[in-house]
């Protein structure tokens, strides 16, 4: 069991008089976290990898043990699999722009894909790229059986949610996997969700490619991590190229440098990076097979609770929902709910179609929904609290 309370202490911006239920779109940061990015800009602001100084040399440690705090957490083979992005959306673009699909090839999706997991796959069928999506079942979670039907031999990229922000569901990625290389496709994962709230090991789950980002996971904003299987970085085209992406270059001719430098064009986000690395170090010291267990624990609460007041809930059962309840209020827009919770009684959720537009727009749900996302720091008192606070919310349709 986690102690909640001790953990509360970590975070600053925690308070008694206001309650976070939007992690699923910012988690809230441990002092560790602050204080690593002040000791950059206060101590050693320098570069990484242009300078023979005492700040570089620092921040090269920094950067190289973010780099192995990350390859511990999900389970890479080498730190040199872990790209640095600034977030799980230029890692998807990375892989999209840089895999090298043609005309005719097919990539797969699931009907519930973030705009970051949607778009740019749309943008390359303008250029006549197959783009096919699997409707899921009517509880929302994967159809296994309907991607099974869906896959054949054009099918070169299946890129899929890991856990969903629209309604937390975690979909069966080793199935998934199996299902993906039986026909030779690779595999891309949008793990924003998934990695700040859920034990992951790439290589048991036989992931080619993982993108996620720092903000979900306790870390500064503006930074990402692309992991990619050596063997499956090796055959992606360079996405942008300068400063540090090459070994040497001439007025006609360059050399890439290794992998992952080629992939980190330009001076870095050196402070969020080190961040990064203190925040997984924090994460992984917690646990996540804990923080699963206590997100189901305050979402099958919050779940119950909404049910009894009569609001429907998006997706199944509570205990397949990890920490994300999307609800709707018959009768009162989301973003009026979100308002209201918020200068009330201090309350934040998020509301909207929170980047699954396709989703909501197929369904004539345009509005969108009330989302409350819970995570480790916060607790029961405060799911209850919540709900005794919609019930007013609810007087007032």
């Amino acid at each position: 069991m986690l102690n909640v309370e001790k953990i509360r202490k970590d975070f600053p911006s925690i308070s008694s008089d206001r309650i976070y239920f939007d992690s699923g779109c910012m988690s809230l940061k441990p002092q560790c976290v602050i204080d690593a990015l002040t000791a950059y800009y206060s101590s050693y602001p320098g570069c990484a990898g242009r300078s023979s100084h005492q700040f570089s040399e620092k921040v090269e440690v920094g950067v190289h043990g973010a780099r192995e705090a990350i390859r511990t957490l999900i389970g890479a083979v080498d730190s040199n699999e872990v790209v640095f992005t600034k977030n799980t959306t230029e890692g998807i673009n990375l892989v999209a722009n840089s895999i090298g699909l043609k005309k005719g090839d097919t990539v797969v999706l699931s009907d519930k894909e973030h705009n970051s997991n949607l778009i740019p796959w749309l943008k390359l069928a303008q250029k006549g790229i197959v783009v096919k999506q699997v409707k899921s079942k009517k509880d929302n979670t994967f159809d296994l059986s309907a991607f099974e039907k869906i896959m054949d031999d054009s099918v070169k990229m299946v890129s899929v949610v890991g856990t969903s922000n629209l309604d937390g569901v975690t979909n069966p990625l080793k199935d998934i996997s199996a299902v993906t290389h039986k026909h030779g496709a690779s595999l891309l994962v949008d793990g924003a969700q998934l990695v700040p709230s859920h034990p992951v090991d790439v290589r048991k789950m036989d992931i080619d490619f993982l993108s996620y980002s720092g903000h979900k996971a306790m870390g500064p904003t503006g930074t990402g991590v692309l992991y990619g299987k050596m063997e499956a970085l090796e055959k992606l085209d360079t996405f942008m190229l300068g400063g540090e992406t090459v070994q040497w270059s001439a007025y006609d001719d360059y050399q890439l440098e290794s992998i992952p430098a080629r992939f980190e064009a330009g001076l870095q986000h050196y402070a969020g990076i080190i961040g990064l690395g203190v925040a997984t170090k924090y994460l992984a010291k917690i646990g996540l097979s804990d923080v699963e267990k206590h997100e189901t624990l305050l979402n099958e609460r919050l779940s119950a609770g909404l049910d009894d007041l009569g609001l429907p809930i998006i997706g199944p059962a509570a205990a397949l929902r990890s920490g994300i309840a999307s609800f709707l209020v018959e009768g009162m827009a989301p973003n009026d709910v979100a308002i209201m919770l918020d200068k009330s009684a201090n309350m934040m959720v998020r509301s909207g179609v929170h980047c699954v537009h396709s989703w909501f727009n197929s369904r004539g749900l345009k509005n969108g929904s009330v989302r409350a996302s819970l995570y480790v720091y916060n607790t029961l008192e405060e799911v209850d609290l919540f709900l005794e606070e919609m019930k007013h919310v609810l007087k007032l349709c």
